[in-house]
């Protein structure tokens, strides 16, 4: 299945995204749309989140990758244990959670911290800008899952920054509109091919 992610110039990107009706969670056409967004996530090395609208679709609903939840495994091992026990733990395959991509259908924040920080924000669908973006700490977030049932579920940093940006897609915002200081970093593997098919 072909994924393509749409790009900033596409007005779909800037419509308010439609709720899916609770019966059609289940519903052939948006299994295959959630499955789509899976795949054109993780075919982006550097990609944890997508919303639907990414991806043609205005619906409200958008996968967080298990890389997030990866990166932030690996960031509490190397900020909160000693070193002989981190390289146990690096090493031990074994105990090493696996994590699944989580679907969230109908979002909703239902709280955010009073706390904000200012973070290093970029997007799938603004290649290859990145800029600071002002998101709260901590946000409390209300959605169902890809089998219909409805659940909580909170988050802090990179989980709670993504809830925050991928909400803004379900209502047409672009992290561009809230950054500052943004800048073009194009990676060097895109830049040397670049550079090979101009001669």
């Amino acid at each position: 299945m072909d994924s393509v992610i749409i790009q900033k110039e596409d007005k779909i990107l800037r419509r308010i995204s439609k709720e899916v009706a609770i019966s059609d969670i289940k519903k052939p056409k948006i299994k295959k749309i959630i499955q789509k967004m899976k795949e054109a996530l993780n075919a982006e090395e550097d990609g944890v989140a997508i919303a639907a609208p990414q991806i043609g679709e205005n619906l409200r609903i958008f996968v967080i990758s298990k890389k997030i939840f990866e990166i932030m495994d690996e960031e509490k091992i190397q900020n909160k244990t000693p070193k002989i026990e981190k390289e146990n733990i690096l090493k031990d395959k074994k105990e090493k959670t696996v994590y699944k991509d989580m679907v969230f259908i109908n979002p909703k924040i239902l709280k955010i911290s009073k706390k904000k920080i200012l973070t290093e924000e970029g997007c799938l669908s603004v290649r290859w800008l990145y800029g600071k973006v002002k998101r709260a700490e901590k946000t409390l977030i209300k959605a169902y899952d890809e089998n219909g049932k409805l659940f909580t579920f909170g988050g802090s940093g990179l989980l709670s920054q993504a809830f925050q940006h991928e909400t803004d897609h379900l209502d047409g915002i672009l992290f561009i509109d809230k950054a500052i200081n943004l800048k073009e970093i194009i990676p060097e593997r895109i830049s040397t091919a670049h550079s090979s098919e101009d001669k």
